[in-house]
């Protein structure tokens, strides 16, 4: 099998986006944290508690996410640089290495993401249980 330098390329601009969308993600769930906690504070409500332990959650599978995402980045980097210098079969080795760490952080993410919807249908059953 042969790779050239140019495949491993080809992840830097999806990556970038990933990454950018972690941190989109990240910087929202620390600002309702950060609302939750006065609301908190104020009123002692262990439903917001709740809240925020789901929250704590999903911010530390974010940085797995970004944890990965990086290490697929940084793994399609080395896997050109050796690629470059024309050690051909480590490269592969590495570039599949940083295939499996985009995978991983995508399957972290869906699991953030089913997180983030089971909190939602809660919200939304307590509004239709009011409705009726």
């Amino acid at each position: 099998m042969t790779l050239s330098i140019e495949t491993p390329a080809l992840l830097f601009s999806a990556t970038s986006l990933i990454l950018l969308a972690y941190t989109n993600r990240f910087l929202t769930i620390a600002q309702i944290i950060r609302n939750l906690k006065k609301n908190y504070d104020d009123n002692h409500n262990k439903n917001i508690l709740l809240e925020i332990k789901n929250l704590n959650l999903r911010l530390t599978l974010i940085r797995y996410m970004q944890l990965f995402g990086v290490m697929c980045l940084f793994l399609s980097v080395f896997a050109m640089l050796l690629l470059y210098i024309s050690q051909e079969t480590v490269g592969i080795y590495l570039f599949g290495a940083s295939l499996l760490c985009l995978l991983i952080s995508l399957g972290i993410s869906f699991w953030e993401i089913s997180i983030s919807v089971n909190a939602l249908r809660v919200h939304l059953k307590d509004l239709s249980e009011d409705a009726e």
